[in-house]
């Protein structure tokens, strides 16, 4: 059983090698004593045990068998304090036998040694050696650091190192002169052995060993003198059975602890799982609800994007047509002629010249510009007044609203007899009519401020997407803003362009004009009064209203003068193929089926509703003399698409948060500051992209 004795005995067994049992036995059951003596062995350990089974084993009887060799790992077995290896056919003893370190009686007696190894001085607990019986000739000097020796057994007359007086003398003549040998002082037998033997042994082996180094001075073979005797054997079987009880108790009192420890920790748990449902409840509920918001405004997003990429596509649609169109030359050309007739001045137009009407128009038209100028002068001083609080700025404001009203309150009659006499007023006056009326320069100027509008609204999207922590098409919206902002660079570059060749043909007029001929400029001011709009002569020729409308509402206006010569009307053009209008010049496919899905779309309305066909055909309108500038009526450029919640918020500069933003950074394309913070920005405060060009933008309302 199980702790019942720590004796294991397989003595005389006849036994060739130990059994494999006996290894496990030993290492489960923590066996102190093992006792093998009298059988065939040859060796200790078997090939599948390990050594390290035998560690609790601290007696080992091992004589009377035919060992030749002990392992080499023997001095793992720290706890051993016997070892009695008497009667075999040993020849060495390993190195690590020095390990032993609580080794208190080595038994090496009848065997073939002829030395001791160097590594017994290790053994600093033994107490009894016997090495008689051998063909041992010399002591090692280790043996004079055990200090502990107390009993020395060898065949004396056989012994060169020490003679053999000494070794005849007893075991402390020998420890003197191996410790005069070796230079140290001599030391008497320590008690330290015997005294922890008896202060610290609890299971009894260690008690018999001391006694039985007390009691005996040759080896005994018969291993029960270690055993304690009946009454010991009883004692111990009371404790064991009043500690069983003892146990018994308390294993009743903690798992009546335990039980009631349970019953809290279940009702505990209880009440956290109850917590934490409730809390898992609540907050699916505001997951299902942030949710849902989420994907509302992902949705109102998408919308926004896709509106604003098809505004985007239809402008890089209508630049790409507007570059690839062969009326470019054309229109090149009649726009030479056309200049060649203004700049001629027949005699009839002198005679007609409306010298007062003429001059009262270029009045207008100055005080108009000018008044502008001042507005925007003031503009900027009450802007900068804003900004620096100074008081010396309110008397110069007051004074530039005075020289408005001044200019507001000029005698008409004196300005136009100025007028009259100024050949450069006149000349000023035509200019800003000539870029006024310039129908490249008008279409330019609105796809410019189409495009602003498109790059704040992109700029407030991508401001909002960085709110949300939403970088999904983000990408997208970069390489819209990108397109939109080359876009941007191209039609500036266009307008000034445009400008430059408008002043180039002033300077050809101004030229012109040196043959000192009589109001030459308040002539060419009244032709561009008299001059009609586009959509009024082609109404005139027969062209259908609806039709220009449809042009127009697709930005294919440059083909209004082809279907004005082709002499198309609605009722024509709904029968006509894709094929049709590209012989008559219209060749973007995408195109092509815009314009006849259109004029289906107007048929269908007018042959349910003919009075609205009626009506419209039946309107004749009225073009009235001119006294001011005629702006043609253009197709909307404004966003189509609906506006979203969000975009009701004002959108503020990101740097001060106080202003509107009111410059476009190039190439990047944002508006995102007003233009006291540009001045010391070098980059943009979205993307760090370098600015290369400031564009002020003003906002309508």
């Amino acid at each position: 059983e199980a702790g019942a004795d720590d004796i294991l005995d397989i003595s005389k067994c006849e036994l060739s090698e130990v059994p494999y049992g006996a290894f496990a036995t030993c290492k489960v059951l923590q066996k102190k004593v093992l006792i093998i003596h009298t059988n065939n062995l040859t060796s200790l350990v078997p090939k599948s045990c390990s050594l390290l089974s035998l560690i609790t084993v601290k007696v080992l009887d091992l004589h009377d068998n035919q060992l030749t060799s002990l392992p080499a790992d023997i001095g793992q077995l720290r706890a051993l304090q016997v070892l009695n290896l008497e009667r075999n056919l040993l020849k060495s003893l390993p190195e690590s036998i020095g390990d032993l370190a609580q080794l208190q009686i080595l038994n090496v007696k009848g065997n073939r040694l002829k030395e001791l190894p160097g590594s017994v001085r290790g053994l600093r607990s033994l107490s009894s050696l016997d090495i008689s019986g051998n063909v041992l000739q010399e002591l090692p000097r280790a043996l004079a650091h055990i200090h502990t020796l107390q009993t020395l057994t060898l065949d004396a007359s056989s012994m060169t190192y020490p003679p053999p007086d000494i070794c005849s003398a007893g075991t402390e003549a020998i420890q003197q002169f191996l410790c005069k040998e070796c230079g140290i002082e001599y030391c008497p037998p320590s008690q330290e052995l015997e005294s922890d033997g008896e202060g610290t042994s609890v299971d009894g082996v260690d008690r018999t060993v001391h006694k039985y180094l007390e009691e005996k001075s040759e080896w005994q073979p018969t291993p029960y003198r270690f055993l304690a005797s009946c009454s010991c054997q009883e004692r111990k079987k009371q404790e064991k059975l009043e500690f069983e009880r003892r146990l018994n108790v308390g294993q009743r009192e903690h798992a009546l602890l335990v039980q009631q420890l349970n019953s809290q920790k279940d009702e505990m748990l209880q009440t956290v799982r109850e917590e934490q449902l409730r809390l898992e409840q609540g907050l699916t509920k505001h997951q299902r609800y942030v949710e849902g918001e989420r994907l509302k405004l992902l949705q109102q997003l998408k919308l926004t994007e896709q509106g604003i990429a098809s505004r985007i596509q239809k402008l890089l649609e209508d630049n790409q047509r507007q570059k690839q169109s062969s009326d470019i030359l054309k229109s090149l050309e009649n726009e030479r002629i056309r200049m060649e007739q203004l700049m001629a001045i027949t005699q009839e137009e002198t005679e007609q010249l409306r010298r007062r009407e003429v001059a009262s128009a270029m009045q207008q038209m100055l005080a108009e510009t000018y008044k502008n100028k001042l507005i925007q002068m003031t503009y900027e001083s009450r802007r900068q007044h804003l900004v620096s609080q100074a008081c010396s700025s309110l008397a110069e404001m007051d004074q530039k609203f005075q020289q408005i009203l001044a200019w507001q309150e000029l005698d008409q009659n004196k300005a136009v007899s100025q007028i009259l006499q100024q050949i450069e007023m006149q000349k000023a006056a035509f200019e800003a009519l000539q870029v006024k009326k310039d129908l490249m320069h008008r279409q330019i100027r609105n796809q410019i401020k189409l495009i602003e509008t498109e790059l704040l609204q992109l700029t407030q999207l991508e401001l909002k997407r960085q709110e949300l922590d939403t970088e999904t098409l983000q990408e997208v919206v970069a390489e819209q803003r990108r397109a939109l902002g080359s876009l941007l660079e191209q039609l500036l570059k266009e307008k000034k362009q445009r400008e430059e060749e408008l002043q180039q043909i002033l300077l050809e007029m101004e030229a012109k004009s040196e043959t000192k001929q009589e109001n030459y400029w308040l002539i060419q001011y009244q032709r561009l009064l008299n001059q009609k709009p586009l959509s009024l002569k082609l109404q005139e020729k027969g062209l259908e209203q609806q039709l220009v409308n449809l042009l127009l509402e697709l930005s294919a206006e440059q083909y209004v003068p082809v279907f004005a010569h082709h002499q198309i009307s609605l009722e024509v053009l709904g029968t006509m193929t894709a094929s049709d209008l590209e012989k008559l010049g219209v060749r973007e496919a995408g195109l092509q089926r815009a314009i006849l899905r259109r004029a289906q779309e107007i048929l269908a309305v007018a042959k349910t509703i003919p009075e609205l066909q009626r009506a419209v055909d039946t309107e004749v309108p009225v073009a009235p003399e001119p006294s001011a500038p005629f702006e043609e009526p253009l197709s909307p450029v404004g966003p189509t698409a609906p506006p979203l919640q969000w975009e009701e918020r004002k959108s503020e500069c990101v740097v001060c948060l106080e202003q509107e933003p009111q410059m476009i950074f190039l190439p990047c394309g944002h508006v995102c500051c007003c233009q006291s913070c540009c001045e010391r920005l070098h980059s943009c405060p979205l993307c760090r992209q370098d600015i290369a060009q400031r564009i002020r933008i003003f906002h309508s309302g």
